[in-house]
This record gives structure tokens, C-alpha cells and sequence, in this order.
């Protein structure tokens, strides 16, 4: 069961004929690290290949042992006549090398047809390596994707309480951010101005063109007459229009000069200019000064009533729906869209872009927040704790075939023979002492029972 150092480096079966690529190695070249198609990695990693050498110093020292047994024997054997006690060492060399030869064939047969001979029940791995794969994918789905487990040892983890460690941590919120900006602008990359815009406009259409304005803009309107919040802006409407009558006695004259007949004498002009204006100054003032003023309260009712006519006058919500159509038509809609969407798009393009953007700096100050609330609120980490053990029962529940099915399906795709290899690279050494442990052990035996039967029968 010697391997040379051939059979440990090159693929075997289809894999030793994968034809080189220009610029690649020559033929003849030791093999690189290259995947094998549709298997295990046909190259030899550092860590393979030092296992490889400890195989063949296990392989060595297995079949030096039955060497010297088969060499102890023929000695013993031949001088047993001679010098009687060789008998005892002739049985423990002959129990030795059965003991090594029944054991070589027990490990060869794991991973190959010993000597090239098909015998039933050998070469088990290559044969069965689809069943084994099965086998294996059922275990690990039985014993670790249960949901049970799953949720067991995250329990025992606290993933909350480690996750808010490492967002408060150093470079925690700085990961967090770094990988945000890179998944904004894969986003922004992927997706196609054109399609988001229609995503906008149909969104605006949806919530915006399409319902009719009067009925939500009356109910509301009436809800702030009704509390009063409009008096604020007649108050600042009124306190503009006394200042403005205040400040413009000229214009109040000039206007009652141009509006009196050209024989009124210019005199009687001035006088009634200044008697308009003083009226109407007094009368500015006095809404200004009466919160109860006659015009304030006709004011209210007005508003009131328009604010029924929204909800309930077809006239009123036809007129409404006119200057929405006016306002929001298709090219005002389309150009709201492309405007909107371009100035999110750049707005956070700019800002992920710069570490010291405002939306940067919050956005991490927000992650190192939540991170200290993680760590220092029991309540909020244990929620977290629960929802991400629900989560992973969850997919295990629901997805664990398909998990347990990737161990499967690969194993499958594995050429037998270089899976065979690869088995025996990392399980053969210790196999090897299994043909140690029988040439011990078969040496022990023979000499027992040599020992015993010459003891009965002389």
C-alpha cells in the first residue's frame, strides 16, 4: 500500500489529462494548485502536502515492521531445529505477519481494490461514495441542523451582547458605514435610473395624482380651524395690512384723487383722500387691536365653510381637482420623478463618499449608540437574542434539506478516485497504525497461543 510520491501530488482518472492553457505550466511540470473539475482541488496545499509526507513515513514504518517479521520468521524458522526456543520466536513473527497482512488488506480495501484484485466488498470509498456522501448529508442534517440545537447554542452565545461589543468597539462603526457606502452604491450601480423613476411616478400617481385633493385637504384644513392654529397667520395678515395702511397715506390719497370727478376741485380732493385714508387706518387698527372683530369672525366662518365646500360641494372638489390637474399634470409628474430621484441618487452618493458627510458621521454615531444599548440594556439584547434564534430556527427548519443537500450533491460531483486520495490524506496516517497495532497485537497472539498449545499438548 506503498504511495509514491506521484499518486500524492498528480490527480488521478480525468483530472491527470486536463490539458494545460497557454502562459500555464509546461507539460511535465510539477502540478499547481489547480481545482480538479467538478471535485476536490487537484493541487497540493502546504498543509496536504505535509500530510502526504507523514503518510508515507506511517506506510514505511508499517511495511518495515512486516519486513522484519517475514526476516525474524525465515531465520526462526530455519534454525528452530537447532535451538529449540525459536519456536517461540517463530510463532510471534508468523502471528505478526498475519496480523499485518490481514490489517493491510482491512485498510486498503477502504480506498482501493488491493493488488488490483476486484474482491467483494473493497475499494469501498470509490465505490460507495455516493451513498457515503448521502449518509454523510443525512447526519449533519439529523445531528446539527436541528432547530433545537441551532437555538441551543445561540443561546449559550449571546450574539447580542458580542454584536454591541464590536459596534462600540474600535473601527466597529467605521466596518458598519464602509460596508453600507459600498452596498449604496452596488445598489445604485444595479439599478436603472428609467425603472426606479417609473417606480416614482407610479407612486405619485398612486398616492398623489390619483386620489382626489378636496375631501383629505377640507378634513384637515377643518381640524386646524377648528383648534384655532389658523388665527396665527390672520394675525400676521392683519398686522401687515395696518402697518401697510400706516406707512402709505400718500397712496391711499393719490388713489381717491384719481378715482373723483375731474371737476371736484383739487382742495376737496385732498380733504376726502385724507378722511378715506384716516377711516381706513381706523379700521385696520381695530381689526388688528379686536380679536373679536366682526372682520376676523367673518374670516373664520369663511374658512369654515370652505373647508365643507372641499369635503362635501362637487363644484368646490371639481375646481380643486382642476387646479390639481394644472399643478400635477404627466410632464410635471415625469420631471417631479427624474428630479427626485436624481437628487436622492446624488445626495447619497456624496455622502457616502465623504467620512466626513453629515449623514457619515450620524450614521455612525447612530450604530455606536445602538452597539452601547446592546450591550448595556438587558431587555433590548435579550429581544434581539430571541429574534435572531427564531430567525435561525427558521431557515433550519425550513431550509435544512437544502443545507444538508449542498454536502450531498458535492460529494457526488467528486471524481472517486481523487475523493478516495483525498480521504485517505487526512485519515491515512492514523490508519496506519491500525497495521502497526496487528503486527503487535498478531505477534502477541501467536506467541500465546504457540505458548498454550505446546504447554497442553508437549
Amino acid at each position: 500500500m506503498q504511495v509514491n510520491s506521484e499518486q500524492t501530488t498528480a490527480p488521478t482518472g480525468a483530472h491527470a489529462a486536463t490539458p494545460t492553457k497557454a502562459g500555464g505550466p509546461a507539460a511535465g511540470a510539477p502540478p499547481q494548485a489547480v481545482p480538479a473539475a467538478g471535485g476536490p482541488s487537484g493541487g497540493m496545499s502546504a498543509g496536504d502536502a505535509e500530510k502526504a509526507r507523514a503518510l508515507r513515513r506511517m506506510k514505511s514504518l508499517a511495511l518495515s515492521l512486516l519486513v522484519a517479521m517475514a526476516v525474524i520468521f525465515v531465520f526462526a524458522f530455519a534454525l528452530q531445529e537447532e535451538y529449540p526456543w525459536l519456536q517461540y520466536v517463530r510463532a510471534a513473527a508468523e502471528g505478526g505477519m498475519v496480523g499485518a497482512l490481514a490489517d493491510w488488506f482491512a485498510v486498503t480495501a477502504l480506498f482501493k481494490y488491493p493488488m488490483g484484485l476486484k474482491i467483494p466488498h473493497t475499494a469501498i470509498i470509490p465505490r460507495r461514495k455516493d451513498q457515503i456522501g448521502a449518509s454523510l448529508g443525512e447526519f449533519v442534517e439529523t445531528n446539527f441542523l436541528s432547530e433545537e440545537v441551532v437555538q441551543d447554542k445561540l443561546a449559550t452565545i449571546n450574539i447580542a451582547r458580542r454584536a454591541g461589543e464590536w459596534l462600540t468597539g474600535p473601527g466597529g462603526a467605521d466596518r458598519v458605514a464602509k460596508e453600507g457606502a459600498a452596498i449604496i452604491r452596488g445598489a445604485f450601480t444595479v439599478l436603472n435610473d428609467d425603472d426606479v423613476q417609473a417606480v416614482i411616478e407610479g407612486l405619485v400617481r398612486k398616492h398623489l395624482v390619483t386620489p382626489p385633493w378636496g375631501p383629505p385637504v377640507g378634513k384637515l384644513a377643518e381640524r386646524i380651524f377648528a383648534d384655532g392654529h389658523h388665527h396665527q397667520l390672520v394675525d400676521l395678515l392683519v398686522d401687515r395690512a395696518a402697518d401697510w395702511v400706516a406707512d402709505n397715506r400718500e397712496v391711499v390719497s393719490r388713489v381717491v384723487t384719481d378715482r373723483s370727478p375731474t371737476w371736484v376741485p383739487s382742495f376737496v380732493d385732498g380733504m376726502v383722500g385724507d378722511k378715506v385714508y384716516l377711516e381706513v387706518l381706523k379700521f385696520a387698527q381695530a381689526v388688528q387691536s379686536d380679536p373679536q372683530h366682526q372682520v376676523r369672525q367673518s374670516i373664520d366662518t369663511y374658512l369654515k365653510d370652505l373647508a365643507q365646500d372641499l369635503q362635501y360641494d362637487p363644484a368646490m372638489i371639481a375646481r380643486a381637482e382642476g387646479i390639481k390637474a394644472q399643478v400635477l399634470g404627466d410632464p410635471e409628474v415625469r420631471e417631479l420623478a427624474t428630479r427626485t430621484w436624481a437628487t436622492v441618487k446624488n445626495a447619497l452618493l456624496t455622502a457616502v463618499d465623504d467620512p466626513t458627510s453629515e449623514l457619515t458621521v450620524r450614521f455612525k454615531s447612530a450604530v455606536r449608540d445602538f452597539g452601547l444599548r446592546l450591550v448595556n440594556d438587558t431587555e433590548l439584547a435579550g429581544k434581539v437574542n430571541t429574534w435572531i434564534g427564531d430567525a435561525a430556527g427558521y431557515l433550519v427548519r425550513t431550509y435544512r434539506s437544502d443545507i444538508a443537500a449542498v454536502i450531498t450533491d458535492t460529494v457526488s460531483r467528486w471524481d472517486a478516485a481523487e475523493t478516495s486520495r483525498k480521504i485517505e490524506l487526512q485519515v491515512g496516517k492514523d490508519l496506519q497504525f491500525i497495521r502497526i497495532n496487528g503486527t503487535v497485537v498478531g505477534s502477541l497472539a501467536g506467541l500465546a497461543i504457540f505458548t498454550v498449545a505446546h504447554f497442553v499438548f508437549g
